[in-house]
């Protein structure tokens, strides 16, 4: 079988499928540590602040997967950091939600108030109430991740091709045609498509729900005090301020913090979309981080370039039509789940079931 896309989630899926003794091949169109899509940097937040029950399980997985691929492969991947969220007044019902669903899921946290949470992470300022999951959030290290997956699948016996770019993806009979962009044409049994950003370009022929690509530029701030101690952090500050979303931040050794808005970018194509930066977009992220984070400098912005793949609702696709596999949608919070999201697809390939009904087709038809 073919898996189109070396980021996390191709990687991910190729390692499952040849842990299972599937013969895989991976097939990216990059080369190793490309920097083009959604996988690149060294810095992703992992954490459980989630209210829906889906979530909750799939990143409880995906921890326990990340440690068996630390392991296999003995690189380190998963970095260990105190988790907090925390929310102005209009969103402190969600919060709320989200707590809850902790506390069924067994996830240890506690309630700060927002002096008590300054007092331990003293560059920063606090809106609300503050949720702090002490062991169960940190930084996933992308690089780091990707490379360990796809050496851990090549080790299973999966092939991994890079600068090998596939332009469609066809349902045909009982299998699938891979094209490529060198004319070449293969037949497979099955594929997975993790195309990221260029799903909707080379699943043409599949009813998807609408994917929204946008260029994101979230930027890396150096700390005030190299010594302090970062968590990995979500905020809702107050919509009436002016703020284009809510806010995410972690530690990046070597580069500082990174702290981004969550899905504001300019929608583009992922092959004509400028890097530069949107000069008012940072300035505005500039401004949060004068009013929220004092700790860090504000005017030492470096702007990081990358790309979400959104659905309506935020909500993964991950589903089977007929032999091909699709997986996007990933909305700028996925990675963290990567390894059980390759789980999921690997099972679906496979046939076995994959708990994974609400990310199917069927559910994004049925949302508002």
């Amino acid at each position: 079988m073919v898996v189109v896309g070396g980021g996390v989630m191709g990687s991910a899926t190729a390692w499952a499928l040849a842990q299972r003794g599937v013969d895989v091949v991976l097939l990216e169109r990059f080369g190793p540590g490309h920097a083009h899509g959604a996988s690149h940097g060294r810095a992703r937040i992992y954490r459980s602040t989630y209210a829906q029950p889906h979530h909750q399980a799939l990143v409880a997985e995906a921890r326990v997967l990340w440690g068996e691929l630390q392991e296999e492969s003995g690189v380190r991947v998963l970095h260990p950091a105190p988790g907090v969220t925390t929310a102005a007044a209009p969103g402190l019902s969600r919060l709320r939600e989200v707590a809850a669903a902790m506390t069924t899921a067994g996830v240890p946290h506690e309630w700060l108030t927002a002096d008590e949470a300054q007092q331990r992470w003293p560059g920063m300022r606090f809106p609300g109430p503050v949720l702090h999951e002490p062991a169960t959030a940190g930084r996933v290290d992308a690089d780091a991740a990707v490379t360990a997956l796809q050496q851990a699948a090549a080790g299973q016996g999966a092939v991994v091709r890079h600068h090998r770019r596939v332009t469609a993806v066809e349902p045909d009979g009982d299998g699938v045609l891979v094209r490529s962009a060198a004319g070449a044409v293969v037949r497979a049994r099955t594929a997975v498509v993790a195309a990221g950003a260029w799903t909707a370009d080379v699943l043409p022929s599949v009813a998807l729900p609408p994917l929204r690509v946008t260029q994101e530029q979230p930027a890396h701030f150096r700390p005030l005090d190299p010594a302090a101690a970062w968590p990995a952090f979500t905020a809702d500050p107050d919509p009436a301020e002016g703020w284009p979303s809510g806010v995410y931040g972690l530690a990046s050794p070597g580069d500082g913090v990174k702290v981004g808005f969550h899905g504001v970018g300019a929608v583009v194509h992922p092959d004509r979309r400028d890097p530069l930066p949107d000069i008012a977009q940072l300035e505005r992220l500039q401004d949060y981080v004068r009013r929220w984070l004092p700790g860090l400098d504000a005017a030492s912005a470096e702007p990081v370039s990358c790309t979400y793949t959104s659905t309506p609702t935020g909500e993964f696709v991950l589903d089977r039509i007929g032999p091909v596999m699709v997986a996007a949608g990933f909305s700028g919070h996925g990675f963290k789940s990567a390894t059980a999201i390759g789980r999921v697809l690997a099972d679906l390939t496979v046939g076995a079931p994959a708990g994974a009904e609400a990310f199917a087709l069927a559910a994004h038809a049925a949302s508002p």
